[in-house]
């Protein structure tokens, strides 16, 4: 039942943007629901998320109640592979493609991004109800600034993508709320 509800909320969260567009007669991309894919993005998030996991790594292996990095079947971890591939494409659409520039509209972008991640972190309690999933803050606050710089989803994607499959092995997994 649970996997049910989590195919029908990622349908949702990924077609809602396009939906709002048709329905109020906008062009998607007036929101940056677009895919582009350039290569001073991809360098510029590539340098960003190597300081970013480096710095996380750091505090992983140095991580008081949990021995990481962690040790996973290949099978386990091509199936949280393609499922960090699928979330980081779902949750950039709704959060940075559309709810973002939505708040952009009528906040600053800094106002935006903060707002925006203050409803992405806690939705992370719903497939990993732990504590430490509230930190997905962070990480969310560069997702809206890589939006913001580079006005596409592939940056903040490949960002949240690689972000993913680090979790695998490196993301502390605490006794449940």
């Amino acid at each position: 039942m649970g996997s049910v509800i989590s195919f029908f909320c990622g349908v949702f969260l990924l077609y809602w943007p396009y939906a709002w567009c048709w329905y109020r007669k906008e062009s998607p991309d007036s929101y940056g629901l677009r895919w582009e894919f350039r290569r001073d993005s991809l360098l510029g998030t590539l340098a960003v998320t190597a300081a970013v996991l480096l710095l996380l790594t750091v505090v992983a292996v140095n991580w008081p109640w949990e021995k990481l990095p962690r040790h996973r079947a290949l099978r386990s971890v091509l199936e949280l592979a393609a499922s960090g591939l699928a979330a980081a494409v779902i949750e950039e659409t709704f959060f940075r493609g559309w709810m973002q520039p939505l708040l952009c509209r009528r906040f600053s972008p800094f106002a935006a991004i903060v707002m925006t991640n203050l409803v992405f972190a806690p939705i992370h309690l719903i497939v990993a109800p732990y504590w430490i999933s509230l930190c997905t803050f962070f990480p969310g606050l560069i997702m809206g600034w890589l939006k913001y710089r580079y006005k596409n989803l592939f940056p903040p994607a490949l960002f949240h993508f690689l972000g993913n499959i680090w979790a695998i092995w490196f993301f502390p997994m605490p006794v449940k709320f």
